[in-house]
């Protein structure tokens, strides 16, 4: 499950610690995974596990702090107190539980939070990037970067140990066919109607010539692509622009493939490069009270490490 680094403009657990948070990650998605596949393989009931943390020889705040870093609840709580029957459904259910908790991730540090728009939960695009490709991507979905005090808004951005891809993600009606050309605009046909749409080489090279400014700056060396991807649709294309892959409905599965089979460990490459990016987004978000730390106290508990 690829990680959710940067959402938006919202505040992210990953800009507070970029070289803590994925590999912890990593290791709680596994951890809890065993820790709920043994409850439903022993038909064990089904209950929110939590760590004693009340020490009352630290202070409020260091208690505060110890609890939000030992115990994270997943947003959406279950309706049902009984697990899946089947193991195929038990892997779902888990998937959907932890897509609640990276959203979380996403969204808050220990000290702040950022109002998220409650489309999110139901987003499928986003959905499909975190759960459908290996631990090791980050994901910065539809980042607001800024640029000498003024915002900017950027595409999907998909980084892995050995690069970087800005994604375009262009899906019509599954009946439409689009035709890419090197003028400024591209051809959507569908029947006999055909309408003209805005080049996606203008934001991809846009969002290209802000990461490429960043990398310099922070002296980040890691090749960067441009794809335009479309799940659901031909395109049809004499020659693929400089340095960008066109991925249509019939190249989609060879590309996305590659990516379910990549193997790697984090890379410190990576992380520089992922640190750098996140340091140049713009967050809102306001202080959290203190009492927030049971915000999502209910539900299916995500546990974390000190």
């Amino acid at each position: 499950m690829a990680q959710l680094i940067k959402l938006e403009n919202y505040i992210s657990r990953y800009e507070w610690d970029m070289y803590r948070y994925p590999s912890q990650f990593i290791r709680l998605k596994q951890d809890n995974w065993y820790k709920l596949h043994y409850l439903w393989s022993n038909q064990e009931p089904f209950t929110a596990s939590t760590y004693d943390e009340d020490d009352k020889k630290q202070s409020k705040w260091k208690s505060f702090l110890k609890k939000e870093q030992t115990e994270t609840t997943f947003a959406e709580p279950t309706e049902t107190d009984m697990l899946p029957n089947t193991e195929e459904e038990l892997k779902y259910y888990y998937l959907n539980r932890l897509f609640s908790f990276q959203l979380k991730w996403a969204t808050s540090t220990v000290s702040n939070v950022s109002f998220m728009d409650k489309k999110y939960y139901s987003d499928e695009s986003l959905k499909y990037f975190l759960q459908r490709f290996p631990d090791t991507y980050l994901v910065m979905y539809y980042p607001i970067f800024e640029i000498k005090n003024a915002p900017i808004d950027s595409e999907i951005i998909l980084i892995s140990p050995v690069g970087i891809e800005i994604i375009y993600l262009m899906e019509e009606d599954p009946n439409a066919v689009i035709m890419a050309s090197d003028d400024r605009s591209w051809v959507h046909e569908k029947g006999n109607k055909q309408e003209k749409q805005l080049s996606p080489m203008f934001a991809l090279k846009r969002t290209e010539q802000i990461i490429k400014s960043i990398f310099q700056k922070h002296d980040v060396v890691l090749p960067i692509q441009k794809i335009v991807l479309s799940r659901t649709n031909t395109i049809n294309f004499l020659s693929e622009p400089y340095n960008t892959r066109i991925i249509g409905k019939h190249e989609y599965e060879k590309w996305f493939q590659e990516k379910r089979a990549f193997v790697s460990p984090l890379k410190s490459r990576q992380l520089k490069a992922a640190d750098a990016l996140l340091k140049h987004c713009q967050s809102t978000y306001v202080k959290r009270p203190e009492w927030a730390e049971n915000e999502y106290d209910q539900g299916f508990t995500f546990i974390e490490e000190e």
